[in-house]
């Protein structure tokens, strides 16, 4: 039966995403950014499918039931004061600045350089979090159907990747909004069994009103407060997020996109959080990692395990979806420099009936040597806390403040931008290889033996790389003469009264 559903959601999906692929009609801008046509509930949809993954969610429940409440409902909470931080300061303009990928703006601000340095390093991060929700999908098609982890990544690659080559951002807000169905569905059936067959129970020191978990390192404070800013600050800068914001069709779209997608990301990872702590006493204290699948698999019938699992095969898909089309769009655009206009410049390859839009061509075949990474990464590092932790503390400590920055302030330019880029990542990646645990796991990832610095210190290279890239970007801009500044005018101008 679980086989049954999760395959049943598999193939709706699909079935959907190649449906809605020909109203790309052979333009990379109707397949990058759906023609900048989207209504308010396929934008937000969109933005809360991505906030809502297999990571998210196993996450968030594994981390509750471990660490309590702040250290699971932190990864919502921080995608949802993503987005609503979003919605106030950046949706409408950069909506209102047509661009068709994040990039363009690092380019529109800064020039060419900054550019391919903001490209590269967003594409990286994005490997490492398309990773992630590949290690989670394989896991779980591992643990309930059978199926080897390996093959299990790759069907997951498989469906995703069919259906964004073919429909782009099309293809993504449909499914998107098929995928958030099911998964309110599934949460709010899970949900409503746990309250209705065992009760919600909040174990002592463990609730949201224990604020020891927020004031007490020993409790880790540190820790959580770091997810928080890393993925309320850090992911503004997502790439998926931005090409839906793009993809509105008003700056008011965009903006209220934000606010709803908020909201829905409360609305499923909270109670979500709320069953990891009811499953202290469902499943006992020990259950160990994965305490979602053991609820699940040992006390949930087959036809809620069916719904839950296939909500978050769904979720994931969709995040994956994003990020496969986000990645492919900036390896073809800002780093080939490949553009709709330029014929001739690519061999004809009929894909999905590409045209002769060499842009679209492009962008659908870059993706396949950046999904062919994130499979590699995938099944040499299987896992997902530590994937997911250093790809959102990168665009945090190298990205955000050169575009925040850049955005209201008019004094840097593109030396200051590269200085923070390059401060920021350099101490970021520096504390990660000489911190031995990673928001709480171990890091077997990439960790240099030493004395110096013990898993006490966890949590704070977050805050220290985000301020170097901050105190980088701020001293070379005010040590720059105001010419440096290179207007970006097109960002700058009012939204419209009618938008």
């Amino acid at each position: 039966m679980i086989l049954l559903g999760v395959g049943l959601s598999i193939v709706v999906v699909l079935f959907i995403g190649l449906a809605v692929a020909r109203k790309v009609d052979g333009d990379s801008g109707r397949y990058l950014v759906a023609g900048r046509t989207l209504g308010l509930p396929l934008v937000a949809a969109g933005l809360m499918a991505q906030a809502v993954d297999s990571n998210a969610t196993l996450g968030n429940t594994d981390l509750t039931y471990g660490f309590g409440f702040w250290a699971g409902a932190s990864l919502p909470i921080g995608l949802a004061l993503c987005l609503l931080l979003t919605g106030v300061f950046f949706a409408a303009r950069m909506n209102a600045a047509k661009l068709l990928t994040l990039p363009d703006w690092y380019a529109r601000r800064y020039g060419r350089k900054i550019e391919l340095a903001a490209s590269v390093a967003m594409i990286g991060a994005y490997v490492l979090l398309l990773a992630g929700n590949l290690v989670a999908g394989g896991f779980l098609f591992e643990h309930f159907l059978g199926i080897d982890y390996s093959i299990g990544v790759l069907l997951i690659v498989a469906v995703v990747l069919t259906y964004t080559v073919a429909g782009g951002m099309f293809s993504d807000s449909y499914t998107a909004a098929a995928q958030m169905v099911i998964t309110i569905a599934g949460t709010a059936c899970l949900f409503t069994w746990v309250a209705l067959t065992h009760g919600i129970t909040v174990p002592e020191g463990m609730g949201a009103f224990d604020l020891g978990q927020l004031t007490d390192p020993a409790q880790g404070a540190t820790v959580n407060w770091a997810t928080l800013i890393a993925l309320g600050v850090g992911d503004i800068v997502a790439i998926d997020f931005m090409q839906r914001i793009f993809s509105a069709k008003s700056p008011r779209t965009a903006r209220n996109a934000c606010f709803l997608g908020a909201a829905g990301t409360l609305m499923i990872g909270i109670p979500f959080s709320y069953v990891a702590l009811s499953a202290v006493d469902i499943v006992g204290p020990d259950a160990g990692a994965a305490v979602l699948f053991t609820l699940l698999e040992d006390h949930a019938p087959a036809w809620l395990a069916m719904m839950v699992l296939a909500a978050i095969v769904a979720a994931s898909c969709s995040t994956a979806n994003g990020a496969i089309l986000g990645t492919g769009a900036v390896a073809a655009r800002n780093i080939a420099g490949i553009r709709e206009t330029d014929a001739g410049r690519l061999p004809e390859l009929k894909i999905f009936g590409a045209g002769k839009d060499p842009l679209l061509r492009a962008s659908r075949i870059a993706m396949f040597p950046i999904v062919g990474l994130a499979v590699l990464v995938a099944l040499r590092v299987p896992q997902t806390g530590i994937l997911l932790t250093l790809a959102f503390d990168l665009m945090l400590a190298g990205l955000v403040v050169p575009f925040a920055l850049g955005l209201w302030w008019k004094r840097g330019g593109a030396a200051a931008a590269a200085a923070s880029i390059a401060a920021g990542f350099t101490v970021r990646l520096a504390l990660f290889a000489l911190t031995p645990t990673v928001y709480g796991a171990p890091n077997d990832l990439l960790y240099l033996d030493n004395d110096v610095i013990t898993a006490a210190f966890d949590g704070w290279p977050t805050f220290i790389a985000f301020a170097a890239g901050a105190l980088a970007y701020i001293t070379v801009a005010l040590a720059r003469p105001a010419k440096a500044y290179r207007a970006a005018t097109a960002v700058r101008e009012p939204v419209p009264a009618a938008a």
